[in-house]
């Protein structure tokens, strides 16, 4: 197949009247149309305005898509613990399927062709199913939570580690490698300690599996870990082994110096949610001075419930727009950087190689855009078009993998509508469903 357009290599590299030929799942040549066009006469040709890399959500909850808009205004803990924990205690397996396609769909056709996804405790064989079904390239984890939890999310902590190898030893490295695997605690408020070293213990013992949890998000949930441990959240988690390369940190909103010293000289991964911090008021986090300290800062929406939108575009703008206006300096955070967040900083947090720019030998995961429409319009630089003015309503083209997910808008491998239509029925049956099951706050 013969991609034809403007064609953004990575964050400084653009070929105006380029084209890409994908054979199999790589990227088999980029170049000038004219040359390749020439060189591959008998290739399926395809023609987009934009083509870039395949966006990746660092820090993604799918099966909360159901609770859009149902918690809005409302402080992290409260949120939390009134609202999207009983949530999802409620859903049958069924409806735990029918949310993780909807929030699957929903990146799918915003551009986001990789996640690093925060499953829930139950029913997470239905969210794997649900990834390899539609084709997305996901990093996933069953949420371990062993204290402080809702009834019917409570587990026992050798149960849940339990479940969580089974799900390791069934789906790491499935549907040709597309999907693998993170141990998922939700965050140290919820694990006890034997947990967070059990989720170590898992991860070590398995190549390539990745740990991903929350840190350091709110000055409440800091609090907390503070009287049950007596050390600031960072230093907590790396004292039990969650910090290195193969961790995934969400937020890290509120560190201090020494925490960072931490996160840079353990390599471990964050990812920033700009909209969700925003709109749950946690704060602006220090992304800029991450960057500087050569922290390896990924790009991501959280959950429906916190943002209302799975947008990819909308987070790269938030995150730049947020570091100058933290900084009360324009140049910080440029198109660039934000877009490398979104892309190939991605890519290095889920832990995918020859992932998250378009090059040869690369993975063919990319995705078109239009822009024949008045907000591009005139269009002087492309990356900033990308960063501070599409939509994901833009998209129009996704691959994964050499394999196309949607065209011309419409996404090929679910039936978008049937979707659509049952994530309607469970919505109405939500509120009574979440109501009953019981809350607990820390």
């Amino acid at each position: 197949m013969l991609l034809a357009g403007t064609v953004i290599v990575d964050s400084s590299t653009v070929i105006n009247d380029g084209a890409v030929v994908v054979t199999d799942s790589i990227i088999e040549a980029v170049g000038e149309y004219a040359v390749l066009a020439d060189r591959y006469p008998d290739h399926d040709q395809r023609e987009y305005d934009v083509l870039l890399p395949g966006l990746v959500g660092g820090h993604i909850h799918s099966v909360q898509s159901l609770g859009r808009g149902i918690a809005d205004d409302t402080e992290l803990l409260d949120w939390l613990f009134d609202y999207i924990l009983p949530m999802e205690a409620s859903l049958s397996a069924e409806e735990m399927e029918v949310a993780a396609k909807l929030g699957y769909l929903e990146m799918i056709e915003s551009g986001t062709t990789t996640c690093v996804d925060h499953l829930s405790v139950d029913h997470a064989d239905r969210a794997f199913q649900a990834a390899g079904e539609i084709g997305i390239r996901g990093v996933l984890g069953k949420v371990l939570m062993d204290r402080r939890s809702p009834t019917n999310l409570l587990e026992d902590t050798s149960d849940a580690l339990a479940e969580t190898e089974r799900l390791i030893e069934e789906y790491h490295g499935s549907f040709d490698d597309r999907i693998r695997y993170a141990v998922t605690p939700r965050f140290a408020v919820s694990c006890t300690e034997e947990c967070l070293r059990g989720a170590r213990e898992l991860a070590d013992e398995y190549e390539g599996v990745r740990i991903h949890t929350h840190a350091s998000e709110n000055q409440s949930e800091i609090e907390t870990v503070k009287e049950d441990t007596g050390m600031r959240n960072i230093h907590w988690l790396d004292e039990v082994g969650l910090t290195g390369e193969d961790v995934v940190l969400a937020h890290c909103v509120w560190t201090d110096e020494s925490e960072r010293q931490v996160l840079e000289e353990t390599g471990t991964h964050v990812t920033h949610c700009p909209s969700s911090n925003m709109k749950l008021a946690s704060g602006i986090a220090p992304v800029w001075d991450y960057l500087e300290r050569g922290i390896n800062v990924a790009l991501g929406n959280d959950g429906p419930p916190c943002n209302n939108t799975l947008d990819p575009f909308t987070e790269m703008r938030q995150a730049s727009l947020l570091q100058k206006v933290d900084r009360l300096d324009p140049t910080a955070t440029p198109a660039s950087e934000i877009f490398e967040m979104a892309t190939i900083n991605g890519a290095k947090a889920a832990g995918f190689d020859r992932l998250g720019a378009i090059r040869e030998g690369w993975r063919a995961d990319i995705v078109g855009i239009r822009t024949d429409i008045t907000r591009a319009t005139p269009l002087h630089d492309v990356l900033s078009h990308l960063v501070f003015g599409a939509h994901g309503e833009d998209v129009v083209f996704s691959m994964v993998d050499g394999n196309v997910l949607m065209e011309d808008g419409e996404v090929t491998t679910v039936d978008a509508e049937t979707v659509r239509r049952r994530a309607d029925e469970i919505g109405l049956s939500l509120e009574s469903h979440r109501e009953a099951a019981k809350e607990v706050k820390p």
